[in-house]
């Protein structure tokens, strides 16, 4: 298995892990907003986005996104870690902890003071994951 940069030809395969992701949390997004989303991923003009994709033998087994953000509580960026998915049949492999670790990374490389996400409280299989890469920092999140 290798982490690297989405690109553009990806687009066949990460479709469909995108579309599993929104049904994993009961969501659709009109086809304007999936196709913008991914543009922006492999654009190198938004240097604010990126994606990193698990791939192998060829197969994408999952992706995450991320967000590059200033901060009022640092001089340099954070980044926020937006998405993260694997593929069903990937799953317990060390796809999750391999992109998460590879935002780490990227992070790094990038000075960033912070790396953060969120998830649902009651996905208690990917939270196991979590709770060995991050601290759980106790806030709840709100939004309008």
């Amino acid at each position: 298995m290798i982490i690297r940069d989405l690109k553009a030809s990806d687009r066949a395969q990460w479709s469909p892990l995108w579309a599993a992701y929104l049904a994993f949390y009961e969501t659709t997004l009109a086809p304007e907003i999936t196709d913008a989303t991914f543009a922006r991923l492999v654009d190198p003009s938004v240097p604010n986005l990126f994606g990193l994709v698990a791939e192998e033998a060829g197969a994408l087994l999952g992706f995450t996104h991320c967000v590059l953000h200033p901060a009022t509580w640092a001089t340099t960026d954070h980044c926020y870690l937006e998405d993260l998915f694997t593929a069903p049949e990937a799953r317990g492999r060390g796809v999750g902890r391999a992109l998460i670790e590879a935002v780490y990374a990227r992070a790094d490389e990038l000075n960033c003071a912070r790396v953060y996400w969120h998830t649902h409280e009651t996905n208690t299989t990917a939270r196991a994951l979590y709770d060995k890469l991050a601290r759980h920092a106790g806030f709840i999140h709100y939004r309008r």
